[in-house]
């Protein structure tokens, strides 16, 4: 089987969006999710078209490497799913070894009460380690849903070690993040303590203490109260 063949196959067809490409690996040094932009579905689908028959085998590798892959938000999960069946079925085995959706833990904070949730650290893209060369490209590349690998032009960049490690070790990282659902300048119900059923306004949200300074009105004038997030909630 060449990329030829597996082009003929039919596909999903969607637009990458480059900049938003462009956005992840400059991103991936700080350690921050890509933002996606919202754009009109059929001009999407028509830009996709467009790409997709400029696009062409990769220049080969013979190295293992870590390539971005960009797909729907929300259909991460279902792509690795899609991708593994399709390894195991075509013999890839040999040339694309692991398939990872960047995760992390965190601590959402509902109504005062704490639970661990899992977040996609990168919404719409999936890592996949792999030797790249035109058959492996087009395993990866022709799987329902998969939009395009991250890379210059038509041509997929494999990650630098040091970008791999840092997403590692964010998703092994053993502190979860706690999800703030507030935002300074927004109004809160505080729901523990002496100030339990005041009213105030957030003034500083401290995300490594797990705390949040709000301004409540007490005698006449604002004071600062320093609480946990667990002991506010929005209004």
């Amino acid at each position: 089987m060449n990329w030829e063949e597996e082009r003929s196959l039919p596909q999903e067809s969607f637009e990458v969006d480059e900049e938003s490409l462009e956005e992840l690996l400059r991103e991936l040094e700080i350690e921050e999710p890509p933002t996606t932009s919202i754009r009109d579905k059929e001009e999407e689908e028509r830009a996709a078209v467009s790409r997709a028959e400029e696009e062409g085998p990769p220049v080969a590798s013979q190295e293992r490497a870590w390539y971005i892959v960009h797909c729907y938000a929300g259909s991460e999960h279902k792509v690795k799913h899609s991708l593994e069946q399709r390894i195991a079925s075509l013999g890839m085995q040999h040339k694309i070894f692991n398939i990872v959706v960047p995760e992390e833990e965190e601590i959402e904070i509902r109504e005062g009460k704490k639970r661990p949730v899992r977040r996609r650290i990168y919404p719409g893209y999936i890592l996949v380690e792999m030797i790249m060369d035109e058959d492996s490209w087009a395993v990866v590349r022709f799987t329902p849903g998969v939009t395009g690998f991250v890379g210059m032009g038509n041509q997929p960049t494999p990650l630098r070690p040091e970008e791999v490690q840092a997403i590692f070790k964010r998703m092994e990282s053993k502190a979860p993040r706690i999800r703030v659902t507030f935002k300074p300048g927004q109004k809160v119900r505080i729901t523990e303590g002496p100030f339990a059923d005041f009213v105030g306004i957030v003034d500083d949200i401290d995300p490594d203490k797990a705390k949040v300074r709000v301004l409540v009105s007490f005698f006449g004038r604002e004071t600062p109260v320093e609480l946990d997030f667990t002991q506010v909630e929005k209004i």
